[in-house]
């Protein structure tokens, strides 16, 4: 089994070697892999990618952003990123200039504390690197202001000294967000050198995981044995992608080599296996009534054949609909998918996206739900205009009557039912939807809708149509557009490699949210507009399976 290091500086940034020179040396290790990581800088990528094509090492081109997180240096680590992609150009040319502008200022301070030297001399003295604290420390060791590097830190540079400059304060969320949209990995590295605790680094991983952190640094040259099986343990809570490295400078860390650190660092290339595994994932998210199922609620054997196909190939599926949790779970079983070899899973986004649930591992990934007031509220709306209303518990439909609306919803939703209009009693929680039904004029549901977004609680409940005689109200962070978001960041598959399809309106905003949205050739004028491909087949004639052999998600 060989070994990789996917956390290496250049003299491109802070560390001595040239980029062709930490190839060559690399090679003489014995790794397999090498990502090169410098501070906030792609500069040494052309030259290491077009030096190391013809060698036998596989070079993964990255970046390690300085971020600010509760006046804290953390640092997140870009692999695989687009290098060449206009929102990152654009994204790292602000980056230099905060870090130029705040060179300037801790230039300033240091000369009014009697030290001779400039930003231009900095850049004289290091020409092609990103200037860092690391390269003040030198200019001040090699003119003789202090006696060790470790000194300068502790009179000069470090962040509780009366010349340190925060520069313009960027977040990780940021640098996450640009990094997966060049298609790159998000890593949070080193986390024990923040000295946050046990307690506060949970609530740093748990936020930056809710942005989109895909993966954690849980190999690294300073980390003991303990340490090591701490971020473990804590990438596994959070379902982040284990990485690591050495986060070699060359001469400038004495001691520390590439490939093994301080001695024991060891990354496995299986390591990087599993990173690039996500990188080629793909996720397939479909509405059930009018796109997966046909006119008779069920699926062709073809399109469950492509279906399970597409699962065989480690591709997700999701099924988007707004249909209640156990509703869902009737047709998962009408699907009667193979539990055994499938490298993908199956996912759903039910009550329109409010719960996000891993079928596969029978685990709640998310729910936004509706408060009872708000759901109370909306309920007295429908009631006032004589309009069925009813909402869900875990297990049954609460319906406001047993009317003829609720027998035509039981046709095709077999869920039991209980009939009651206080909520209170009737829900031991918030619930994630609630459904108005009118058979026959979709005037007075249009109406209602009006008077609905005219109140104070449009402002967090979203009211949409999923078909002429459904309106559907649901959690502003619920929706499937959100839910193909939130199960991105979850499941760690970039958006770049998403398919919507759907029919109705609430569809929409799924189909927008993918990469490629797709409206069935059943779909509403409306949802045709919004997509990017409109299936020659319906929904009773495999329209799904075109999506996936269209798509090469088989």
């Amino acid at each position: 089994m060989g070994f990789v290091d996917l956390h290496v500086h250049s003299c491109r940034s802070d560390g001595t070697m040239t980029p062709h020179e930490l190839v060559d040396y690399a090679l003489e290790k014995g790794l397999s892999a090498l990502a090169l990581t410098d501070h906030d800088t792609i500069d040494g990528l052309d030259e290491i990618m077009e030096y190391a094509k013809d060698k036998p090492i596989e070079i993964i081109p990255g970046i390690e952003y300085s971020t600010e997180y509760n006046q804290r240096d953390v640092h997140i680590v870009g692999l695989f990123i687009d290098y060449k992609a206009p929102v990152f150009l654009e994204y790292l040319a602000r980056f230099k200039q905060s870090r130029t502008d705040r060179n300037y200022k801790l230039c300033a301070n240091l000369q009014n504390a009697g030290i001779d030297i400039t930003y231009e001399a900095l850049m004289e003295a290091y020409p092609n690197a990103v200037i860092t604290r690391a390269h003040y420390a030198g200019f001040l060791l090699d003119h003789g202001y202090v006696k060790s590097r470790n000194e300068a830190f502790e009179r000069y540079l470090g962040d509780h000294t009366p010349y340190f400059v925060h520069r313009e304060k960027i977040t990780p969320e940021e640098v996450i967000e640009v990094t997966r949209k060049a298609g790159g990995i998000p890593i949070l590295a080193h986390p024990t050198l923040y000295k946050l605790g046990r307690e506060q680094l949970d609530i740093l991983v748990g936020r930056l995981t809710e942005a989109g952190l895909m993966g954690m640094e849980c190999y690294y040259s300073t980390y003991t044995p303990a340490e090591t099986r701490q971020m473990k343990a804590l990438a596994e809570q959070y379902h982040l992608l284990p990485s690591g490295g050495s986060d070699f400078h060359g001469d400038a860390k004495p001691g520390l080599d590439l490939g093994v650190g301080y001695g024991r660092l060891y990354v496995p290339d299986e390591i990087l296996v599993n990173l690039k595994k996500t990188l080629h994932t793909k996720m397939l998210l479909t509405d059930l009534d009018g796109t997966l199922l046909d006119t008779k609620k069920s699926v062709s054997e073809k399109s469950r054949n492509a279906l399970i196909k597409m699962l065989s190939k480690g591709n997700h599926l999701v099924l988007a609909s707004g249909r209640s949790y156990d509703s869902i779970l009737d047709v998962l079983a009408l699907l009667d998918l193979p539990e055994k070899d499938l490298a993908g899973s199956v996912y759903m986004a039910a009550y329109n996206g409010a719960l996000l649930y891993d079928c596969t591992k029978q685990a709640v990934i998310a729910q936004y739900t509706v408060p009872i007031p708000a759901a109370q509220a909306i309920f007295d709306m429908a009631l006032q205009r004589g309009i069925h209303i009813q909402t869900y518990t875990d297990t049954h439909i609460v319906s406001c009557a047993e009317d003829e609306e609720l027998v035509y919803y039981r046709t095709a939703i077999h869920s039991p039912y209980k009939v009651g209009t206080v909520l209170a009693q009737e829900l031991t929680h918030a619930p994630c939807k609630l459904l108005a039904i009118e058979l026959y004029d979709r005037s007075r549901l249009e109406a209602f809708r009006s008077e609905f977004e005219a109140s104070a609680f449009a402002r967090d409940i979203t009211c949409e149509f999923s078909c002429a005689r459904y309106l559907e109200f649901y959690n502003r962070h619920a929706g499937k557009g959100n839910a193909l978001r939130h199960l991105c960041n979850a499941v760690h598959v970039h958006i770049k490699n998403t398919v919507a399809a759907g029919d109705e309106e609430n569809d929409i905003s799924m189909l927008r949210a993918a990469a490629v949205g797709v409206c069935m050739a059943n779909g509403t004028p409306s949802v045709k507009v919004q997509a990017d491909y409109v299936t020659d087949h319906d929904n009773d004639h495999d329209g799904i399976m075109e999506v996936i052999e269209r798509f090469d998600l088989k």
